[in-house]
């Protein structure tokens, strides 16, 4: 019997000492992507690589990630159209700094390299690049001096246009079959093109949005320089993830942990569409749910999708377990633990009903999941965040892992649920953390609070959606603190709980700014709280961006 679980292995690898590696990344040759023109992306470590792929996605072209060391390998594997050089953090000055293969860049496909991808692309090429000249970070104005295929449509010459800068070096002297087509204040060669060989690089970062142009330039790429026709949409990957999820499950039958989100949601659906009755999917309810969520997740799959669905309530045995327990890392390896014994559990029950036992464990792990979790070194990322769906799995549930999602980003998975059908109010759903209402209820955890921090979400997100702003924010939530204020209600004195209301604006969750609500929203909604939750007496707004502060208030 093959087994799916997605979202509770979102803690097994953090929370169990013993692990064997987690399946690898499929390979290029048999994954969905095979038919389909394919951009490289060689990382050199910048914080925002992830935004060059999604740019190359909206083209309808399929593009991977890979550290600069694993490029050469990766290159011959998938045999990309072209490639892409990304920034990072390193000088090409620097003893034994990172360059890109030497082999792709004779391959004779179109190279675009941005900020160190242009550094080093002259250096390695013949060029000069130098330090100690002045330094651009943040806005800045560039001037094109002539024309290219890279400006085509976009950039005119002698046209003066905003891009976002980082850098300390920069080139001063070009290549053999180079030109300089754009400059700025703080690099005079900030953009340099070799038509010939279909190589242009730029000082700027066309990827994030703060180049206006970026992405038109980024498309000009794709489609102009590269000559990709841009057919990798997600009925494509619907229908070719279908396929293999079809010739690696064969004959067994799935088992499918669900939480409700969008992630656990499409997988299961995108399965189901698969293998049909050898599904049978697993919701645990491990009682720090938001309001009405069971029941929200019961009716979607047993009754929109006719799927047959084991639910769980598992409350009492989590916060049984939870009680006294303060410090946030011990509430997710208790939660984490607690899930998997439940889940093998009800994995054993379905096998003793003579359907056989597990093979395959499936998880919802994204291509964010993925790249996070091994840095630009090769080694697990210290700088952004480890994944625990990513590592391994117990060795004692000895399965392979089944990862239908694990080529897409967060938006790419919205699409595909919208292809498969599945309702908007789960396909739009802001994300929710694994571990629940348990990392937004700092302090010990007690049903009185997980009652009063789920009314007073319920009321903040009922607030937003009135307010038609729920699609414009990344994320919304609220936070039961673990304090408690002097207040005045009806002439008498309060001693109650204070509420923190969170909601932020995001590409991806990597980076992060609060929504600027006005405060008459502001007022209304802390009123609505403080007046229809018993044991509130204060409401506050977090105006933290991350960094510093992170989106949780864990």
């Amino acid at each position: 019997m093959a087994v799916a679980t997605l979202w509770p292995v979102a803690y097994l690898l953090a929370m169990t000492a013993s692990s064997k590696t987690s399946a690898s990344a499929p390979d290029p040759s048999a994954d969905v992507t095979s038919a389909h023109d394919k951009i490289l992306i060689v990382d050199f470590g910048s914080q925002v690589t992830q935004l060059i792929a999604r740019r190359v996605r909206e083209q309808g072209v399929y593009s991977e990630i890979v550290p600069f060391q694993k490029a050469e390998a990766a290159f011959l594997a998938m045999k990309p159209k072209a490639v892409i050089l990304s920034g990072g953090p390193a000088s090409v000055l620097d003893k034994d700094a990172p360059a890109a293969p030497m082999s792709i860049l004779r391959a004779g496909v179109p190279v675009l390299g941005i900020c160190y991808g242009e550094q080093t692309m002259a250096q390695q090429l013949g060029g000069t690049v130098e330090a100690g000249h002045h330094r651009e970070f943040g806005r800045a104005a560039i001037e094109v001096i002539d024309a290219c295929a890279l400006f085509d449509g976009v950039w005119e010459k002698g046209g003066t246009y905003d891009v976002w800068m980082s850098h300390g070096d920069r080139v001063t002297k070009l290549p053999d079959g180079f030109r300089a087509v754009a400059k700025a204040p703080g690099s005079p060669i900030a953009v340099i093109a070799d038509d010939a060989r279909g190589f242009y690089a730029m000082q700027f970062h066309p990827e994030v949005v703060h180049t206006p142009d970026g992405a038109k330039l980024i498309r000009n790429f794709v489609r102009k320089v590269a000559g990709l026709k841009g057919d990798w949409t997600m009925r494509a990957f619907r229908e070719e993830a279908v396929e293999k999820i079809r010739a690696q499950v064969g004959q067994g039958r799935v088992i499918c942990g669900l939480s409700g989100g969008v992630d656990s949601s499409v997988a299961a659906i995108l399965i189901h569409e698969a293998i049909g009755d050898q599904l049978t999917c697993v919701f645990v309810d491990h009682g720090m749910l938001r309001k009405d969520e069971g029941k929200t997740v019961v009716d979607l799959f047993r009754h929109h999708y006719n799927i047959p669905l084991v639910h769980v309530d598992a409350s009492k045995q989590f916060l049984s377990e939870l009680d006294g327990v303060t410090d946030p890392e011990a509430k997710r390896k208790t939660i984490g633990r607690l899930f998997i014994d439940v889940f093998e559990a009800e994995a054993k029950k379905i096998a003793a009903l003579g359907k056989g036992s597990a093979d395959f464990l499936a998880q919802g792990t994204l291509y964010p999941d993925v790249i996070e979790s091994v840095s630009f070194t090769g080694g697990p990322s210290v700088t952004i965040k480890s994944h625990h769906n990513v590592g391994g799995l117990p060795d004692r549930m000895n399965m392979k892992l089944v990862e239908p999602l694990r080529e897409l980003f967060k938006d790419e998975v919205r699409l595909l649920g919208r292809e498969l059908g599945l309702p908007e109010i789960f396909v739009g759903r802001h994300p929710f953390p694994g571990p629940g209402l348990a990392i937004r209820c700092p302090g010990e955890i007690t049903n009185e609070k997980l009652d009063i921090l789920r009314e007073a979400d319920a009321i903040y997100i009922d607030q937003i959606r009135k307010a038609g702003l729920y699609d414009d924010i990344w994320q919304a939530f609220a936070v039961l603190l673990p304090v408690k204020t002097v207040g005045v209600m009806g002439d008498s004195r309060t001693y109650d709980y204070v509420v923190g209301l969170r909601a932020v604006t995001s590409t991806d969750g990597m980076t992060a700014d609060f929504y600027p609500f006005d405060a008459q929203f502001l007022g209304a909604t802390a009123t609505r709280i403080i007046n229809e939750v018993k044991g509130v007496n204060r409401v506050v707004y977090d105006v933290t961006s991350k960094p510093p502060g992170t989106i949780e208030w864990e």
